[in-house]
């Protein structure tokens, strides 16, 4: 019978040693790694080699993962032992050989406090190791899932381009209890390269999820609807996806609801492309993930990483197109997800001036093929909940999602060709942010940029966000309520006309509409257009919590759901709307 350590690193790391078929492993003595040599030692699975001397261990895994072609394990103690490794890890980094260097280490803050054998490992030098991670304790079964994704990667590590010797640390309490007879599940991710055999794609509903993404190509786009229509697959994306073919779902209205969960968002398998996604957890269930991208990266964005597919996306599609099997006649999955998107559609009110109110009438109005650049956090959030039929291109500064730089992205790209018009929408905290670039003197005549000004940052005031529970006193230091003017009616009036741009500004949906066209137009004046809209922080949450429960139930589950998201004032005012809205559908534009 095996027994394992009941420390839950060193089970993970023994499960994926398994599952990667990672058999061989070369064992030095101590006693900060001795839960997971023993460990070791009692599967049968493992060859285990013992060698004293960790310089001598570490030439001899050189040599056996040359031999083999397999990768190699190595383990030992604390303190200098592991630095003994160093002249057999460069060897391995120069020649390319998968060499998986497991030390093992006391908690991290006894580094530096003269702790007998505590060195510090968390630099190393930078041809010995292609990756070093470190895994603590664990405690709970979310740091276990977490932390797992670390190991996978590490193991992937050894054979990704080329291979090399990888380092990964974990934190050992010495437990002495070895009663733990069968190892946990892991989820074991794996690496598939062109040269390799492709996972038949399961049965059940498939969706490929977009993240922030470039142009498509044509043949991208023909690749990926051929895809759709061989697998009865859909296309998840946003302004920022990109993606224009004949399988497109505009997801955030259907994935937004708080108090509804949709048979649609039942994902068996969905196929991730893109960039760092504009969405953050939403309302889906899904079964697994696969990443496609040439970096070849370990991104675990939805938490069940199955597959990391390191190549081009059209590649990816292209292998599926031309050799899948799985043929799903029609597709009724994108009908049903179009089907729920089109029902809630129907059932938006009439919204307060807000964000939201601004997208629902903007959009229909942008020509045919702008360029649309995107504020972070609530302005990308609001416009993802609508879209147009018109082919619209997206951007947004998702990269490092920060406050800076939103304004100067999209004067960057007008400069590359001043003959079409770029639109901007951002919001006030980050457009004074990032100011000083309107008087940069390349600015030409091609900029339409939109300011939602309502004082502070409204990602803050949004029904779930953490910063809820401080109520009012948020305004003070976390929204940043009060500063640039305090949403004066003159400074970027001012400010933007002194720099020759044209100033137009709303304070009601009527002066709204009475200039957006002008916004809008595709025509180049004589001059760039600041538009500035003034809304309500009331009325901007108001809007969102009206949007984000099309369908309401306010018993049971949902009901408290609701409650901790607007709170019991919030939830008796949306029931009130709400009503009044089915009441008289008329009056809210039904």
């Amino acid at each position: 019978m095996h027994h394992y350590s009941i420390e839950k690193n060193v089970q993970i790391i023994v499960a994926l040693l398994k599952a990667h078929g990672i058999r061989y492993v070369i064992a030095s003595p101590g006693s900060t790694n001795v839960c997971l040599t023993a460990s070791l030692q009692s599967d049968d699975y493992f060859k285990i080699y013992s060698s004293v001397d960790e310089r001598s261990a570490a030439y001899l895994a050189c040599g056996l993962a040359a031999e083999t072609e397999e990768p190699v394990v190595l383990t030992c103690t604390e303190a200098t032992a592991s630095r003994n490794y160093l002249p057999g890890l460069t060897e391995a980094f120069y020649r390319k050989l998968p060499v998986l260097a497991i030390t093992a280490t006391n908690n991290k803050f006894y580094v530096g406090q003269n702790h007998p054998q505590m060195i510090d490992r968390s630099v190393l030098p930078v041809d010995v190791a292609r990756k070093s991670v470190y895994i603590p304790i664990l405690r709970t079964p979310k740091e276990e899932r977490g932390y797992a994704v670390l190991v996978n990667d590490a193991i992937l590590e050894l054979t990704r381009n080329g291979g090399g010797p990888v380092h990964l640390e974990y934190e050992t309490e010495y437990s002495q209890d070895y009663s733990i007879t069968s190892l946990p599940s892991v989820n074991v991710i794996h690496r598939i390269t062109y040269r390799e055999v492709f996972p038949e794609l399961p049965q059940g509903n498939t969706a490929i999820y977009v993240g922030e993404h470039n142009r498509w190509s044509d043949t991208m786009t023909e690749l990926v609807d051929a895809f759709c229509e061989k697998y009865g697959a859909v296309v998840l994306t946003d302004h920022i996806g990109n993606y224009h073919g004949k399988y497109g779902v505009p997801f955030t209205l259907v994935t937004s609801q708080w108090q509804k969960r949709y048979s649609c968002c039942n994902i068996d398998t969905l196929i991730y492309i893109g960039n760092i996604s504009s969405s953050y957890k939403k309302q889906w269930n899904i079964k697994c993930s696969w990443r496609i991208n040439p970096d070849g990266k370990v991104r675990n964005v939805f938490g069940n990483l199955a597959y990391v597919f390191q190549m081009k996306e059209t590649d990816f599609f292209r292998q599926y197109v031309e050799n899948g099997h799985h043929i799903a006649g029609s597709n009724l999955y994108y009908q049903e997800w179009m089907s729920t998107y089109e029902g809630l559609k129907q059932k938006i009110p009439e919204l307060p001036l807000s964000n939201l109110w601004v997208a629902q009438n903007t959009l229909p109005l942008l020509p045919e093929g702008a360029t649309l650049f995107l504020g972070i956090e609530n302005t990308l959030r609001c416009w993802n909940f609508f879209k147009t039929h018109k082919r619209l291109e997206g951007f947004c500064n998702t990269g490092g999602f920060g406050i800076d730089g939103g304004v100067s992205s999209m004067i960057g790209a007008a400069l590359a060709n001043p003959k079409k018009i770029y639109y901007g929408i951002i919001g006030d905290l980050a457009f004074f942010y990032d100011i000083n670039v309107l008087g940069n003197r390349h600015v030409g005549k091609n900029l339409r940029l939109m300011v939602i000004n309502n004082g502070l940052g409204q990602q803050f005031k949004n029904p779930g966000h953490p910063a809820g529970v401080l109520g009012e006193s948020s305004s003070i230091y976390v929204a940043a309520a009060g500063h640039y003017g305090n949403r004066s009616r003159s400074l970027v009036k001012n400010y933007a006309e002194s720099l020759g741009y044209q100033y137009l500004v709303a304070e009601s949906k009527e002066e709204f509409l009475a200039v957006v066209e002008e916004f809008t137009s595709s025509d180049i004046g004589d001059r760039s257009i600041i538009f500035e809209v003034f809304t309500d922080t009331k009325d901007e949450t108001q809007a969102l919590s009206l949007i984000s429960n099309l369908e309401v139930s306010l018993g049971g589950v949902s009901k408290e759901t609701a409650k901790k998201l607007l709170g019991k004032s919030g939830v008796k005012k949306l029931s009130k709307i709400l009503n009044q809205k089915a009441a008289n559908p008329g009056i809210y534009g039904e």
